[in-house]
């Protein structure tokens, strides 16, 4: 079993976007997937409730406000929807937990001082390596001027920048019916799945 945190203390900056769409990619590669819902809005669970499981791959939700975090001995890949102000002794459990660390960052300046700041947080809690981390570029629009400052400000920390998701109708379709892009029809999503392939690899090179 591997897990994938995604987190960051800024608020709406898309964490249950990435963890939805990261558990539908395991689930559609035949992985036996767990989605934990940490998140005291439940956004990720209320997802869960719209996927029918008799037309696409099951993921399995917990709410560990409901339930303790006990996961069978089947699963292959658990992911963690961190919630927003999260701090000290919660941070370092979920790190603690994490094979890997997602960081979702939107283009706007007060989104990349947040992540500049959580990200030094994150790296003293003295539970992680900097290769185990890597930021996403979430909800961008490539041809403004806040992307290209985004794009600049991500090179300059020492974590590895991978992908930029864009702003797409299509996560917000495919949010309506609890699904991912990658249950969709390649024709509809082929540019936003291309966005994913590099933080796919590294994220499978990582997790083996």
């Amino acid at each position: 079993m591997n897990t994938v945190l995604v987190v960051n203390a800024k608020g709406g900056c898309g964490k249950t976007t990435l963890s939805t769409n990261l558990a539908s990619y395991f689930a559609t590669n035949e992985l036996k997937t767990v989605l934990v819902d940490f998140d005291p809005q439940q956004s990720a669970m209320e997802w869960l409730k719209e996927r029918n499981p008799d037309h696409y791959y099951e993921i399995h939700g917990i709410s560990p406000f409901e339930h303790r975090l006990r996961f069978a001995s089947d699963v292959d890949r658990v992911v963690l929807d961190a919630p927003a102000r999260i701090e000290g002794k919660q941070l370092t459990d979920l790190v603690r937990r994490s094979d890997i660390i997602l960081v979702p960052v939107l283009p706007s300046p007060i989104d990349m001082r947040a992540a500049a700041h959580f990200i030094k947080d994150l790296l003293m809690t003295g539970h992680i390596e900097e290769k185990k981390i890597v930021v996403v570029a979430n909800r961008v629009r490539e041809n403004t001027l806040i992307y290209q400052q985004l794009n600049k400000f991500l090179k300059h920390l020492k974590i590895p920048f991978l992908a930029s998701i864009r702003d797409s109708q299509n996560y917000i379709h495919a949010a309506e019916k609890g699904l991912g892009i990658f249950d969709m029809p390649w024709y509809q999503v082929s540019h936003d799945i291309e966005q994913w392939r590099p933080l796919i690899r590294w994220i499978n090179r990582n997790l083996g």
